[in-house]
């Protein structure tokens, strides 16, 4: 069930939230020195993008990767017009992320019991209830606070989830204060017919100003769901990694996420207005991997030069 009005919807600018200071870099073992994490979230604050996901606030022993989150938060050039946001996982990482003078957090969960017992080692039920003080502090503090539900289509234990389970979990986080959603299609296994399953569920009781979609692309179906989500359901905010960095440990065989340059470019080469230029975030991408020492997924970053002009970044 599309939305009505389709091409009223696709004149509203899309909005980029770029997740790879966070979910790109968290399970990447060759550890990115500060330095050079907050050059990059630098450097992608120029790109155009809407939001980054700089950090998150999670304990240094279970991801060391991100153990210097505090510092990157009290380092980073804060432009007007981007919103640096955080992960919390509980009420420390609340702590630290409101001393660190984060405006937007970000909790997670999902939809499938299996996938938050192997993630956060609880049931989506018992996270929804640790996430209540959390809201209410944010709300407080005039924080935003945005909610990522993993495992939207597929879950690698349970397989397909249902659509209204998924709008249930949706339901209670909105009841609880949360401002958006993003739908985490974990698995990077869905088709635009899945997509168009759950969204036929969701859009008759969420407004789709208040979601986002995080896409993987394990089966190289990530851009095609984006598109999907945008001409025909409204969707204007996606979460995207430059590089297709990321990855989740707890979805084996799961890639990376889109790459927020292919996602760009595929969005304005099908009419969107997108206020990103994918040319410099393909020069964050082209950085990031030499710093990590492997090539990345993206297909923009590495065109020939002769086809795309080049754009140049210090990361």
């Amino acid at each position: 069930m599309a939305l009505s009005g389709t091409h009223d919807l696709r004149r509203s600018s899309v909005r980029i939230i770029e997740v790879s200071p966070r979910d790109g870099l968290q399970h990447e073992s060759t550890f990115l020195p500060t330095a050079r994490k907050i050059a990059l979230i630098n450097a992608l604050s120029r790109t155009g993008v809407a939001e980054i996901e700089a950090g998150s606030f999670v304990s240094p022993t279970a991801i060391p990767q991100l153990a210097d989150a505090d510092e990157v938060f009290r380092s980073i050039e804060r432009l007007p017009g981007v919103t640096y946001s955080a992960l919390v996982p509980n009420a420390r990482g609340f702590e630290r992320a409101r001393a660190a003078a984060v405006t937007k957090i970000a909790l997670f969960t999902a939809a499938s019991d299996s996938f938050t017992r192997h993630n956060i080692k609880a049931t989506v039920d018992e996270s929804l209830m640790r996430f209540g003080p959390i809201v209410r502090a944010a709300k407080r503090d005039d924080m935003l606070v945005r909610a990522y539900i993993s495992t939207v289509v597929f879950c690698p234990y349970e397989g397909r989830i249902a659509p209204p389970r998924v709008l249930d979990v949706m339901k209670q986080l909105l009841d609880l204060g949360v401002d958006e959603l993003s739908l985490g299609e974990t698995v990077g296994k869905a088709a635009p017919s899945d997509l168009r399953m759950l969204l036929d569920t969701v859009i008759p009781h969420i407004d789709p100003a208040r979601l986002s979609l995080h896409c993987h692309d394990t089966y190289g179906m990530g851009i095609a769901n984006i598109l999907t989500a945008w001409d025909e359901y409204g969707l204007t905010a996606f979460d995207c990694s430059a590089g297709g960095l990321g990855g989740c440990p707890y979805a084996p065989g799961a890639s990376g996420n889109v790459a927020t340059e292919d996602v760009v470019f595929a969005l304005k080469a099908s009419g969107a207005v997108v206020p990103v230029d994918e040319r410099l975030v393909a020069a964050c991408a082209q950085q990031l991997a030499e710093s990590l020492r492997r090539p990345l997924s993206s297909r923009l970053s590495y065109v020939p030069r002769h086809c795309e002009p080049a754009a140049t970044v210090k990361v």
